[in-house]
């Protein structure tokens, strides 16, 4: 696939009157102990995610993904995305407006769980955009693991690599234990078990055209795909 020119830019948070303020705090890596992630304990709410899906997709990373488990509470860092924007947008599952039981979740008020199976039992995570009138998601490609003892627990990989945890969308599902009965999910409900809260953390941000949809004619070329530059958890393109 011909690769859309990459360039840099600078991520800016603008985050007034869009969080609810959550108890707990963290401020180690796992992976890295050395390293502090000054995060905010706040929840990111609906006003956050009622924005264009382009703007979403750039917005997202570095943000924080908190999902309650039984096997304990995971968090991870959101490295990369890809925005999908129907109707006119044949990429995107929902191209031409097209609503089925599988892709209805597309209409849906931002901030909301879209979420489908590829290869089997994988599940890609995505999270809607804009109003619930605008067919529009995020696709969440990788993230790099705060809780690296409890994915590795749920991934049970064979691989040596913490990289193989989760650079890839279908791993990120995965490392949440996400299905298809997690449509529809509500990140700003805090009865959902899961949500986003943000980091206080600039980085620089690649850009790309999107990955593996040759099938989409003039819109593959479409410079959406965004991923924390030179991180190692960025999925292989």
């Amino acid at each position: 696939m011909k690769k859309g020119k990459q360039k840099e830019i600078k991520q800016k948070d603008d985050l007034e009157q869009v969080e609810k303020p959550i108890a707990k705090k963290i401020k180690k890596n796992e992976a890295n102990p050395a390293e502090e992630y000054q995060m905010v304990e706040k929840m990111l709410t609906s006003d956050f995610y009622k924005i264009d899906v382009v703007e979403l997709a750039q917005k997202l990373i570095g943000k924080i993904i908190v999902r309650q488990l039984p096997q304990g509470e995971v968090r991870a860092i959101i490295v990369e995305t890809e925005a999908y924007k129907a109707p006119e947008d044949k990429a995107c599952h929902a191209y031409n407006n097209k609503k089925t039981d599988r892709t209805k979740y597309f209409w849906q008020d931002g901030g909301h769980l879209y979420v489908y199976s590829i290869y089997g039992n994988n599940y890609c995570l995505n999270i809607t955009s804009a109003t619930k009138d605008d067919p529009e998601a995020v696709l969440i490609r990788a993230i790099q693991p705060l809780s690296f003892d409890i994915i590795k627990e749920i991934r049970k990989t064979k691989s040596t690599k913490l990289q193989d945890l989760s650079n890839g969308p279908g791993k990120c599902g995965g490392c949440l234990l996400l299905d298809k009965s997690h449509n529809g999910l509500n990140l700003c409900d805090e009865k959902s078990g899961m949500y986003l809260i943000d980091n206080n953390k600039q980085y620089e941000i690649g850009v790309s055209s999107r990955i593996n949809i040759d099938y989409a004619e003039e819109w593959k070329d479409k410079p959406w795909r965004f991923y924390i530059k030179n991180n190692s958890f960025v999925s292989k393109g």
